[in-house]
């Protein structure tokens, strides 16, 4: 039986991780190993990496102290492996279904091969099924093994070690060839076919490969001289036809120039690498070379004659013709544009003001969740920071005295959008502003994703038809700064939003109150709401579905609250979506039968005042966690809302508490106390573990020490065990009446 040793390299992967090490781990092949090597990563690869190998003992941890190369890395790994194949992958990569007992049956029926090359997918954000181009490349071969020199076709495969297994005795005859890949695989991949004597072909998609979803400035690009220097040499050892030399110099060349217009590379760079280039294009040109016919030839005359003014008149042609054609196509649009937000225009003239911050919470409703969070502390901690907020014309009314705002579309509006240091939002800043340098973009989201998110949500269009993915990551692009909750919700954020920012692992802002209210502030927000003492409150807050147009609550509340009696009180917030329409809660409300909330700023106060909270998929189930509190699902359409809208996990399974599939269910929980039992309590436990690691009534102050004052350490997150909720309702009231003794 063939045994395999999976060797997965790792460097700031925690988006991707979980899916690459479970792709390797739930592989139905036997004899396999996992060797995860965190490469000296600063988010949560070495922790994702650290939890596998504890409960897996196939999986082994490599933990290195600072980033290597890919060649190094995997190296370092090789050493421990004790498989027969080795099988290289990235940990953004993951394997398909069946990969490793496809590749088992194929070594076995060639003879142990010294590789076995297999197709693979790309995936991107907007497509995870990429096609390689590999696949007309299988066809030749057939089923019989065979070298690159009685198929030199294949080496025009995609030179990645990534869509290959090698044989380990093999790999470590050849070491040389496989430590040397810095900026690209050239050397490992395109050499390793070359020294293979017997390559089998699998005509099977093993893998998918996730590209890079940002153009990212990579250092060590003249290493790529060093890798084609040893390709040439080793070709050079090799009884090669003219047909091989001619496949491996025009990839060197389209390689090279690919590299010339890499975003960032300064002018000095550019010329220095292009002179390079021209002196390899001189010393391995091929016999019988032909230049080829289309503009690709002139950019290789240009290399031929180490041409490199003439390289760069060129380009910018390109470019000047390509403007052109984007000018006409645009030419309408920019204009609307520009008249509309000429006052802003001008505005972003001016420097920088670095005394102001501009704040706003779900699309400017108001003064509401993190961001207003931040600003309390920012206020304590940094008064000199002015601080203004946007805030629909609708809601002005409700600004709190003293709030300084604007009103979107105004003129000091659009001044102050342009002149502000920071902007601090909930949700994404509209399209039309533009980020300025040096301007600082903190973005708080509002919520742990239980549903799909971002890119994660193409793949179920009955939600997703429609939207603009790639004008959601230009506003997204803007980020500086990622607030996060959790460690879920960290790499959810990385894979969803694929677009580069810091995450600020501290915490939400908002759920800081959880900690830090009093048991008085529980009674006195009670007594705000009308809640009579010793009566059960129980928060029901669900969410929105993107299959109903209406909001129609799914539970029938006149029949709940006269079965529950008097020793419970409903208070109902209806999901902020539907603004209109809640003409159902206000008829109960008048009646006296629930306590319609839908219009109650704070759904944190809210969370304090209640005993209990019932919901559906809405993210304040992992808020309203960090109370301690119970906790109850109804999950009526759970089938029909986890195919439409996509979800990260099974909550039926992974529950904050008891779980009620229909009315009657919900009901009975309450009645005969099963949303409070051990059961649930233990349920209870198990999610607060997951969901409020960062959580702990200190979010907002290490953002605005962090983002606002410049300091690199902020207070540490306190141990879940070590934290102490706000008092519960019946807790706080025998506090206070113990206080007034």
């Amino acid at each position: 039986m063939t045994t395999f040793s999976v060797i997965v390299t790792a460097l700031d992967a925690q988006g991707y991780l979980r899916e690459c090490l479970d792709s390797a781990l739930g592989l139905p092949a036997e004899g396999v190993e996992v060797i995860a090597v965190d490469n000296g990563s600063t988010d949560a690869t070495r922790a994702i990496v650290d939890e596998y190998a504890e409960r897996d003992e196939r999986v082994h941890a490599v933990h290195l102290p600072k980033p290597l190369t890919n060649g190094a890395a995997r190296a370092v790994a090789a050493k421990q492996a004790k498989g027969d194949y080795l099988l290289f992958i990235d940990g953004r990569d993951c394997l398909t279904d069946g990969a490793l007992a496809a590749l088992g049956r194929r070594i076995a029926e060639t003879g142990e091969p010294d590789a076995v090359v297999f197709d693979h997918v790309r995936s991107h954000w907007w497509n995870d099924a990429i096609a390689s181009g590999d696949g007309r490349l299988f066809i030749a071969p057939g089923r019989e093994v065979f070298s690159v020199y009685q198929q030199p076709e294949t080496l025009h495969l995609t030179p990645t070690l990534s869509n290959r297994v090698l044989r380990a005795d093999f790999y470590e005859a050849h070491r040389e060839l496989f430590d040397k890949d810095e900026y690209a695989e050239v050397l490992p991949a395109i050499g390793s076919l070359l020294a293979a004597d017997r390559i089998a072909i699998l005509d099977k998609v093993c893998l998918r490969r996730r590209e890079p979803e940002t153009p990212v400035r990579e250092r060590g690009q003249f290493n790529l001289f060093d890798q084609y220097d040893a390709l040439w040499e080793l070709l050079g050892s090799r009884s090669v036809l003219p047909e091989h030399r001619a496949i491996v110099f025009s990839g060197m060349i389209r390689r090279y120039l690919k590299v010339l217009t890499v975003p960032g590379l300064d002018e000095r760079e550019q010329a220095a690498f292009f002179h390079r280039a021209s002196e390899h294009f001189l010393r391995y040109k091929p016999n019988d070379y032909q230049r080829p016919s289309n503009l690709n030839g002139v950019r290789h005359a240009m290399l031929e004659r180490d041409s490199y003014s003439g390289y760069r008149a060129l380009q910018s042609a390109n470019r000047k013709r390509r403007t052109v054609r984007t000018l006409a196509v645009k030419a309408k649009r920019k204009a609307a544009d520009l008249a509309k937000e000429s006052a802003y225009r001008e505005q972003l003239r001016h420097p920088l003001e670095e005394d102001l911050a501009v704040f706003s919470a779900y699309w400017d409703r108001g003064v509401a969740c993190s961001p207003a969070a931040i600003s309390a502390k920012l206020a304590e901690l940094a008064p000199n920071i002015r601080q203004v907020w946007v805030v629909r014309r609708a809601d002005v009314p409700l600004v709190p005295a003293g709030v300084d705002y604007v009103v979107p579309g105004s003129r000091r509006y659009w001044s102050v959008m342009a002149r502000a240091k920071y902007l601090v939002n909930n949700v994404n800043f509209p399209d039309s502003v533009t980020k300025r340098p040096g301007q600082i973009h903190v973005q708080t989201h509002h919520g742990t994703p239980l549903k799909r998110m971002g890119t994660d949500q193409i793949p179920f269009p009955a939600t997703s038809r429609g939207v603009d993915y790639e004008a959601l990551l230009e506003r997204c692009a803007r980020w500086d700064y990622s607030v996060s909750a959790n460690s879920h919700s960290t790499e959810t954020w990385e894979r969803a939003y694929p677009v580069p920012f810091t995450s600020l692992d501290y915490g939400y802002p908002r759920n800081d109150v959880y900690y830090t209210a009093t048991a008085e502030d529980v009674l006195r927000i009670r007594e705000r709401l009308g809640i009579a003492p010793g009566r059960k409150a129980l928060l029901y807050a669900p969410t929105h579905r993107d299959y109903e147009a209406d909001w129609k609550p799914r539970l029938d509340l006149e029949r709940m609250a006269r079965n529950l009696g008097e020793d419970f009180v409903l208070l109902v917030r209806g999901h902020y979506f539907y603004d209109r329409g809640l003409s159902p809660l206000e008829e109960l409300h008048r009646r006296g039968l629930i306590i319609d909330v839908s219009r109650y700023d704070s759904v944190e106060e809210l969370g304090l005042a209640s005993d209990a909270l019932i919901t559906d998929y809405s993210s304040v189930m992992f808020d309203y966690a960090n109370l301690d509190r119970p906790i109850v699902v109804f999950a009526d359409d759970w089938e029909t809302y986890s195919v439409t809208r996509g979800v990260y996990f099974d909550l039926t399974e992974l529950s904050p508490g008891a779980v009620g599939r229909s009315q009657e269910e919900v009901e009975r929980l309450f009645l005969d106390g099963g949303w409070r039992d051990e059961h649930a309590t233990a349920k209870r436990a198990e999610f607060r573990r997951k969901f409020c690691d960062f959580d702990d009534g200190h979010a907002a102050e290490r953002v605005v020490r962090h983002v606002f004052l410049g300091q690199a350490n902020v207070p540490p997150v306190i141990p879940l065990e070590e934290r102490t909720p706000a008092p519960a309702p019946e807790v706080a009231a025998r506090l206070v009446a113990d206080n007034a003794r």
